[in-house]
């Protein structure tokens, strides 16, 4: 009994050291199968602040062990995302080199070749209430403030694209609450109209009026209006007016002045005072000569 019980122990220790060898053949010395994953790779060099195209990415296999740290494995996470260093043809994205999504150092990618952005300060009437998101398109009012005479309201741009919103730079964009609201709206315009859009922030009231997307159509003539269309009966008063001071219009009554010139001075008129009555008058004579003396008080 004891000599089987002592083969049996034997036999238990030749296979555990048998399992035990083949474990460590296995996992040192026995060639390991190529593990391979799919990264997202470029299809050509990218320059810095490129946006990130379909077009310019593409699917390989490289070994695990090959894999740099941050690489990118599915296409959405790399889809418009700008180029913050330079990439070169078939190199793995990784994240360190892209913007962030929806990250401010990854807008000025976005905006087209051409183009810029500019900023107008609203609030939330001239902002539509926080209608406008980017993405949105707008037409811009400018109001010249004055008197009744002077102030005018006129389209001063038609369909412009919102860049960004405040710090919002797509819709849903979580923003930190700690950070100070900003109600300022960037726009993408040429650069003529940038300089008319600079010019009109600094001359009067910008207002923001949000429109379809898909609305391309323009208004053709609209012409800038003034108070008189807030007041039903300006118009017949000043055509009345007009008409007592025998003019037609504003015109006339400019062009009659200016031809009149101006009005000449009445000339002087020098008034010589005459003298107080004499108190008394004599008569002397001497001899055939006759005078008369005459005393003043």
């Amino acid at each position: 009994m004891d000599r089987q019980r002592i083969i049996l122990l034997f036999a238990g220790a030749w296979v555990s050291a048998g399992l035990l060898s083949w474990f460590l053949y296995v996992n040192t010395i026995a060639p390991k199968p190529d593990v391979r994953t799919a990264v997202m790779a470029v299809t050509k060099d990218l320059d810095v602040g490129v946006m990130i195209r379909k077009a310019d990415l593409k699917r390989v296999s490289v070994l695990q062990k090959d894999i740099p740290k941050g690489a990118i494995f599915t296409e959405k996470d790399a889809l418009g995302r700008a180029v913050l260093y330079p990439v070169a043809a078939n190199e793995t994205l990784v994240t360190t080199k892209l913007a962030k999504l929806a990250g401010a150092e990854g807008v000025p990618a976005t905006i087209d070749a051409g183009m810029r952005a500019v900023a107008v300060q609203i609030s939330d009437v001239s902002g539509v209430a926080g209608l406008i998101q980017p993405g949105s398109h707008v037409d811009v009012l400018y109001t010249h403030p004055g008197n009744p005479t002077e102030a005018i309201t006129a389209t001063l741009l038609e369909d412009i694209k919102v860049l960004a919103f405040g710090r919002q730079t797509q819709i849903g964009q979580v923003i930190d609450p700690k950070l100070p609201k900003m109600q300022v709206a960037t726009l993408v315009v040429n650069p003529a109209q940038a300089q008319r859009l600079e010019l009109a922030k600094n001359e009067g009231k910008i207002s923001l009026s949000l429109r379809n997307p898909l609305d391309k159509t323009f208004a053709q003539g609209l012409k800038p209006m003034g108070a008189d269309v807030l007041d039903p009966d300006y118009q017949d008063r000043l055509d009345r007016a007009r008409r007592r001071a025998g003019m037609r219009t504003a015109a006339d009554i400019q062009k009659a002045l200016t031809d009149a010139g101006p009005k000449p001075a009445a000339p002087i008129k020098i008034v010589k005072a005459e003298p107080p009555p004499p108190r008394a008058i004599v008569d002397v004579y001497r001899g055939e000569k006759h005078v008369q003396e005459v005393f003043h008080d």
